[in-house]
């Protein structure tokens, strides 16, 4: 008894406050998403809300267990945890049934799981253990590759399944390694790979390439007389080249149709009547709530179904409609809330596991947010991935509650040295 005790007065009840009324927020929003006149209620097991409840009831049970399980755990089988997460995403490409394409799904009984929502709290669990051990140090490149490849190999397995919005996700793992000391040339790298690849869409590759051949011959001029750097420009000119006819090559040959739909849709371009259905259905939704909403239960558009997936990837549409710019302003701000919180408790950890799973788990969930957000909104590109703890979804929710629930543990014992 005296341990339950000491335990409870361990966790912190701010972030598990905030987990139950961002799950009970979805949950409310999920309902109104796929009500009817039918008058179904929300317990209802054969519409959405009521098999999400059926999964928020098993989400809680297995947060219990993840607190009373001692944090050494999680350290100790951080390895053998995201190997069994590995074999078990491989398995699934052999084993698994598609949904929409995408042959990366579990079905059991009248419930789906997707296990490459498992590999996010595996993958975190990894990345900590490796960079916590003592002969680490991720300013070498023996070591860069390592956690590279860590990070990689799952992202790869998920995007084989032909799920591209999920294997993106990986590259939230840059923040945490640059939080443990990666040099910053890797960020100004990623930033330029990010500015070639938009001009690279938005403009002709051969004016880019002009472009940057007139500027590369301008400095190369200014620094004559420092044959290294002026080599050194010339070979960065020749790399950014070749990218760029890449960008263009992959777009136009490799891309899927709806793939490259979504890109033009995010840029401003013309499409096909109807290809940015999606996008702007879910623009006038959020813009027809005002600033107080329509009231709960009585979005037009929600209703009518004008918004596809509108309990999943675009739930945020339908919370905007329905309790407006003050609905929405509140959401924000209690993820908001979330996001400080979890750094506050990552930095005052003193195991170093301890504070990289923090920065990971803040990470992902950051990720999601901003990306799930700017779809609704139409500043971001619809990749299709779940509003943490809010979308409709029990793998996700499951994933979500792991991935938090294990570093409220952890926090619990942070006066313990595990690294």
């Amino acid at each position: 008894m005296a341990k339950n005790e000491s335990l409870t007065g361990k966790i912190d009840w701010i972030i598990v406050l905030l987990y139950g009324v961002l799950v009970l927020f979805g949950w409310a929003a999920i309902y109104s998403a796929v009500y009817t006149d039918e008058g179904k209620t929300i317990f209802d097991p054969s519409v959405n809300s009521g098999k999400q409840f059926q999964w928020i009831i098993a989400c809680i049970i297995l947060a219990f267990i993840i607190l009373i399980i001692d944090s050494r755990f999680y350290v100790t089988f951080s390895y053998p945890i995201y190997g069994t997460v590995i074999l078990f995403a491989i398995s699934v490409m052999f084993l698994g049934v598609s949904v929409k394409g995408q042959k990366n799904w579990i079905r059991f009984g009248g419930f789906q799981m997707q296990p490459s929502e498992l590999a996010k709290f595996a993958v975190s669990l990894a990345v900590a253990k490796f960079l916590s051990a003592l002969n680490i140090d991720i300013r070498k490149w023996k070591d860069k590759w390592r956690i590279f490849a860590l990070i990689g190999i799952p992202s790869a397995i998920i995007l084989a399944q032909g799920d591209a919005g999920q294997a993106i996700v990986f590259v939230v793992f840059s923040l945490v390694l640059f939080r443990e000391g990666l040099e910053a040339y890797f960020l100004i790298v990623g930033a330029s790979v990010i500015v070639l690849s938009l001009l690279a869409l938005l403009f002709k590759p051969i004016i880019v390439s002009g472009i940057l051949g007139l500027v590369t011959a301008l400095l190369v001029y200014q620094f004559r007389k420092k044959r290294r750097t002026s080599m050194f420009i010339a070979g960065i000119f020749v790399l950014s080249v070749g990218y760029i006819f890449s960008v263009n090559y992959a777009f136009n040959r490799i891309l899927k149709p709806h793939q490259k739909d979504r890109i033009n849709v995010l840029l401003g371009k013309e499409v096909e009547n109807g290809k940015d259905w999606n996008v702007r259905q879910s623009v006038i939704a959020i813009g027809s709530g005002g600033f107080l909403g329509k009231g709960y239960l009585n979005g037009t558009q929600t209703k009518l179904k004008f918004v596809p997936e509108q309990s999943t990837d675009f739930i945020f549409s339908s919370i905007g409609e329905e309790f407006g710019f003050i609905g929405s302003t509140i959401l924000i701000l209690l993820f908001i809330a979330l996001f400080f919180r979890l750094l506050f408790l990552a930095e005052r950890q003193r195991s170093k596991f301890s504070r990289v799973y923090g920065y990971c788990v803040a990470s992902i969930l950051l990720f999601h947010f901003l990306i799930n957000v700017g779809m609704a909104i139409g500043v971001a590109p619809v990749i299709g991935i779940p509003l943490p703890f809010i979308s409709y979804g029990g793998s996700s929710l499951l994933s979500f509650t792991i991935l938090l629930f294990i570093f409220i543990r952890l926090d619990t014992q942070r006066f313990d040295m595990m690294r």
